[in-house]
């Protein structure tokens, strides 16, 4: 085989620029880095080896492709990948190795171990402080919503049942954690609705989303809608067609769980609680925020400017609100996030994704389409498709920010 160039001088075979742009592309896919980005990293990599590379990434496989020159034959392989584990943490230290590496600070073979390294390192939050996060979405996104005292204590204790229900899946196996989202919802709908003969004024719809938020897909929905757009078919659909079933999976689970307290104890009619004051829903709304950033693994390292990102991009959602609509606020949120993401990763040389995602997950219209399932589900057929659709308004109007805020501050090239 002959050798080529690094970019900054070191020699590297195909055989070897082979093996190492599979690692990264399996490793890179692992912690939940988007398909676009990952196959326009995987390019420039190519080129940096001297070679040129052909990718194709959707959720459950990448297809590699490497020429060694003009003449020879393509080598393709095709590798089966589980669903991507967002963990914002592993995908910063991956970024940090790819860019020590590119500047010849260290060999192939240390670059090999590092990754071997990465692998083996412990969440920055461990199960605790995970656990808190989710109940810190829990008990920020129910005043947002406008909860009552009683919906608010039950969100956050209904949210860290969530989290067990979610690790106790993971030890169980494949199976379990594909039906996860429907027994978590309904185990929440269940115990939910049991109160309800005890505490009248409960929420109960408010007390589920709020509970379940963390493992909404909107997120999914909304980068496969965006994929969609971009004629990226084959990993749009896939993504949009796995959100909508996670979706649906929460709605028949909070239905059964609803329909089955419903059938045991007898319930009341009451009006629900008054909202908690604004001032409170402004004091709770910071837990919600570091909530989304423990819950994805954000490092503590960077916990601060992902928390930071994330509550302009809000501020923004409520400007634009206050001028003309939601779908306003949604877009100038949106390419705020993205404008100062970009920034800060100019300036520190990271991963955009590390402060932009949770950004996005916080603007994202998860909740928007369980509601209008919900609603769908009590009989309310106008309201619920009326919800249901406009979650991909949002989408489509998150995906326009995004594109107007990457033309205005361009990304690094990277994870």
């Amino acid at each position: 085989m002959t050798e080529t160039k690094f970019s900054k001088g070191q020699k590297v075979s195909f055989d070897d620029a082979w093996g190492f742009i599979k690692k990264v592309g399996i490793a890179a896919h692992k912690y939940g880095s988007t398909s676009a980005r990952l196959e326009s990293f995987l390019v420039d990599l190519s080129k940096d080896f001297g070679f040129r590379g052909v990718f194709r990434s959707n959720p459950s496989e990448i297809v590699f492709g490497l020429w060694e020159t003009p003449e020879s034959p393509q080598r393709v392989e095709v590798i089966a990948t589980s669903a991507p584990d967002l963990n914002l943490d592993k995908l910063a230290r991956l970024g940090d190795l790819l860019k020590e590496y590119s500047t010849e600070t260290m060999s192939l073979k240390e670059a090999y171990a590092r990754f071997d390294a990465i692998e083996q390192v412990r969440p920055p939050w461990g199960k605790f402080a995970t656990m808190l996060g989710y109940a810190f979405v829990g008990v920020g996104l129910a005043a947002l919503l406008g909860a009552g005292w009683y919906d608010l204590l039950f969100a956050t204790i209904f949210s860290m049942l969530v989290y067990g229900i979610v690790l106790l899946s993971a030890k169980l196996g494949s199976a379990a954690l594909t039906w996860m989202p429907l027994t978590s919802a309904f185990v929440v709908g269940l115990l939910a609705t049991a109160l309800k003969a005890f505490i009248p004024e409960l929420n109960v719809v408010l007390i589920i989303l709020s509970a379940v938020a963390v493992i909404l897909p909107g997120y999914t929905i909304s980068l496969g809608a965006g994929e969609l757009v971009a004629q990226r078919v084959v990993s749009g659909t896939a993504n949009l067609m796995n959100g909508l079933i996670c979706l649906v999976k929460q709605i028949a689970g909070s239905w059964i769980g609803i329909v089955v307290a419903s059938s045991i104890f007898t319930l009341g009619t009451s009006e629900s609680a008054t909202p908690v004051g604004q001032v409170w829903s402004i004091v709770l709304f910071p837990l919600l925020l570091v909530g989304l950033c423990v819950v994805f693994q954000v490092s503590r390292r960077d916990l601060i400017w992902a928390v930071l990102v994330a509550a302009i991009a809000y501020l923004g959602v409520l400007g634009g609100s206050s001028i003309m609509d939601s779908n306003l606020g949604n877009l100038l949120g949106t390419i705020t996030a993205v404008v100062i993401a970009n920034i800060w990763s100019r300036q520190t040389g990271r991963p955009t994704s590390i402060v932009l995602i949770p950004a996005i997950v916080l603007l994202v219209s998860g909740s928007i389409g369980f509601r209008g399932l919900v609603s769908m589900a009590q009989g309310e057929l106008a309201l619920g498709l009326q919800q249901f659709f406009q979650m991909f308004i949002v989408s489509m109007t998150i995906l326009v920010g995004i594109m107007i805020g990457y033309t205005i501050v361009r990304s690094e090239p990277g994870l």
